[in-house]
């Protein structure tokens, strides 16, 4: 089965720190575009953090520089999100996502969602 298994999601005080997984099965992470999008309750899915596969380049949403990280685990082919400095606003569903082609086909891959709410 090709599948994102996230987990982490949970309830945070503001200015917490959490860390988000997401195992990919069936598939090698590491040969694939990797990312975290989130939707907050009444608002459209946006992109917060990618990490292109061709050079590692990683790209961020402004709210989150330098709050967020995103790494993988080869080994354990498993990608992450460390979010520290929490606030209010970054309560959200986040999904995580792995894309690249496979041939002619384009593939992209979703997690199931975590929820995280930041709140005293």
């Amino acid at each position: 089965q090709v599948q994102l298994v996230e987990s982490g999601g949970g309830l945070v005080e503001p200015g917490g720190s959490l860390r988000l997984s997401c195992l990919a099965a069936g598939f090698n992470l590491p040969y694939y575009s990797i990312g975290w999008f989130r939707q907050a309750p009444g608002k459209e899915r946006e992109g917060v953090i990618c990490r292109r596969s061709s050079d590692g380049r990683v790209d961020y949403a402004a709210s989150v520089k330098d709050r967020f990280t995103i790494s993988i685990d080869n080994a354990e082919n498993t990608m992450y999100l460390q979010m520290s400095t929490l606030k209010p606003e970054d309560t959200a569903v986040y999904y995580c996502n792995a894309k690249t082609w496979v041939g002619v086909r384009f593939q992209d891959y979703w997690g199931q969602g975590t929820q995280v709410t930041v709140s005293s």
